[in-house]
């Protein structure tokens, strides 16, 4: 299995790089940048953008699989940015599969593709894509996973990846952001503080984008499917902060603002930051107060059916991994 990770140097990607080398198999990335950390571990890597058709069929030329991790996050920003990248990227990975000898793609989709704003616990993938979005996120990513699921076929088998709330060490968004409000007390619990939420350990994520992609290309059996991937039981989401939080010697969470009160925040900045055409995220949108307040677990015994997949890396050890790691970043 030659595989190019289309996104490679990001979180999500430079572990699928490690896992994939792990495993023995031929990898390279493709990105914008070099990335000095996959240079060490002697990663070939292919310096390009995925609105370019060309530069990515000359790209894959030579592989037979793509992992497609490449897009626009974030829950704020201009909705022609998210659905250049995250859909007509998307569409030009796609067309460079099909135009080489790519026989499988692996693409990293979200959960939010199926938030409806009400909890969900337990859910499957039989779960209907949602139909209001409070994010073009969410939304361009629904659009660019069913097009994916859809181009499945016997010449470029497809499926699509739903890991919810990736962390570890080397996250550069999440785990900091919350540290930091952490040390200065600008966290608060949203709602009744007794949602469950499903996350997501890095190196796990990784994995069980490696059997997908094991999968496409031998039994096949996931094939135009999607799957849900956690750490197979939800957490009580400010529990786990707390934790996280504790290890760092931190004081928890403890202050509380309404479900209502946040919501309606967020509908003032979003309008506030839309009128003057602030670029900075605000600190509360409706998409935030949603997610931050509500349940949202799903299971993973599809996952565990068709690729094998098993959570390796417990929620108890990712921890201590991750309160060794931010612990070193502060010295």
């Amino acid at each position: 299995m030659k595989t190019l990770v289309i996104g490679g140097g990001g979180f999500i990607g430079s572990a699928i790089v490690r896992e994939l080398a792990a495993r023995g198999y031929e990898a390279a990335v493709f990105g914008r940048s070099r990335y000095p950390h996959l240079e060490k571990l002697g990663v070939r890597q292919v310096q390009g953008d995925i609105l370019d058709s060309q530069g990515l069929i000359k790209a894959m030329r030579g592989f037979d699989t793509v992992i497609h991790t490449a897009a626009k996050a974030g829950i704020w920003g201009p909705k022609a940015e998210f659905e250049q990248i995250n859909v007509t990227g998307t569409r030009n990975v796609l067309g460079a599969c099909f135009a080489t000898e790519v026989q499988a793609l692996v693409y990293t989709s979200t959960p939010s593709v199926v938030f409806d704003r009400s909890d969900i616990n337990g859910g499957s993938e039989s779960l209907p894509y949602a139909g209001r979005f409070l994010c073009y996120y969410a939304s361009s990513k629904a659009v660019a996973e069913q097009m994916v699921l859809m181009a499945n076929s016997e010449a470029v088998k497809t499926c699509a990846i739903r890991p919810h709330l990736v962390w570890g060490p080397g996250d550069p968004h999440l785990l900091p952001r919350l540290v930091e409000r952490g040390r200065k007390k600008q966290l608060k619990i949203v709602g009744s503080g007794r949602n469950l939420v499903d996350i997501s350990y890095v190196d796990n994520v990784a994995d069980a984008h490696v059997l997908a992609a094991e999968n496409l290309n031998a039994a096949a059996t996931g094939a135009g499917n999607a799957y849900f991937i956690s750490q197979g039981a939800p957490v009580n989401l400010w529990d786990w902060i707390n934790e996280l939080l504790s290890r760092l010697n931190i004081e928890p969470v403890r202050k509380k603002v309404g479900f209502r009160t946040a919501y309606l925040l967020g509908t003032f900045l979003e309008g506030l930051y839309l009128w003057f055409s602030m670029d900075k995220e605000p600190k509360m949108t409706r998409f935030l107060a949603e997610q931050l307040a509500k349940s949202h677990w799903f299971t993973i015994q599809k996952a565990r059916r068709d690729l094998g997949y098993e959570p390796r890396v417990s929620t108890s050890e990712g921890l201590d991994r991750v309160a060794a790691w931010l612990a070193g970043q502060q010295k």
